[in-house]
């Protein structure tokens, strides 16, 4: 299959675009740039492959959690190619696509993600590999590092930011529970082409329309204090 794949809920805009040829792939920190890096990078993947836009099988996006700004450029922008060039779209959350890139590094089947979520909480879920497709043992929160959900058994391994930025908190509330640490795990847009093209294959595409983000926290705005301290959502 012909699927291009963006991913921007973090600092990093990731895309990767498959072909009969192989992939290619963009993975660059460009933090509030991306909205602006976004649509030029597309089209230079897209001319280095050799294919145009309509020529493609469908569109996957990364629904969130994450940044709420760089979540809302993912889907605006697959909203507004897909429509373009009458494409089905796909959104795989930012926290499975943390499990899926540190399954392909790793091959850990049991997956405790933490990302970053900025003031002070991470974006929190847990997922166990079975017959090559992810359970979510916990679903995706936002939460204090020291306010983490339980989960059981041992053998996880820890991925995403959070265990970089909260790595003595996280470490404390899940004890020797995770025996291996993937900090510099980050949603990957290689990583969702895996996961979406069996449901692309599976008739499971949505209409362009229907693209939309996986907000777990409530709040989408700082206070003016907030702001000047620098902080983000």
């Amino acid at each position: 299959m012909k699927l291009l794949s963006i991913e921007s809920s973090t600092e990093t805009l990731s895309l990767a675009l498959q072909t009969e040829a192989g992939m290619l792939t963009f993975d660059e920190v460009t933090g509030p740039a991306a909205s602006q890096r976004i649509l030029p990078e597309i089209q230079h993947l897209l001319m280095k492959a050799g294919v145009k836009l309509p020529q493609l099988d469908g569109i996957v996006y990364g629904m969130g959690p994450g940044s709420f700004t760089g979540v809302r450029v993912a889907v605006g922008v697959t909203q507004g190619l897909a429509f373009g060039a009458d494409l089905p779209v796909v959104g795989i959350s930012s926290v499975l696509a943390v499990a899926e890139t540190a399954w392909l590094q790793t091959q850990s089947e049991k997956v405790l993600v933490c990302l970053d979520a900025r003031m002070g909480e991470v974006y929190h879920a847990a997922f166990i590999r079975e017959t090559d497709q992810w359970l979510a043992v916990s679903p995706p929160v936002v939460c204090k590092p020291h306010e983490v959900p339980a989960i059981a058994g041992e053998g996880w391994l820890g991925a995403g930011s959070g265990w970089r930025v909260f790595a003595e908190g996280l470490s404390a509330q899940y004890a020797r529970q995770v025996s291996e640490f993937a900090p510099e795990c980050l949603p990957k847009a290689s990583a969702m082409l895996a996961l979406a093209q069996p449901l692309f294959v599976a008739g499971q595409g949505q209409a362009a329309h229907e693209a939309a983000p996986l907000y777990v926290r409530n709040r989408v705005a700082l206070t003016a204090a907030e702001r000047a301290q620098g902080q983000t959502l």
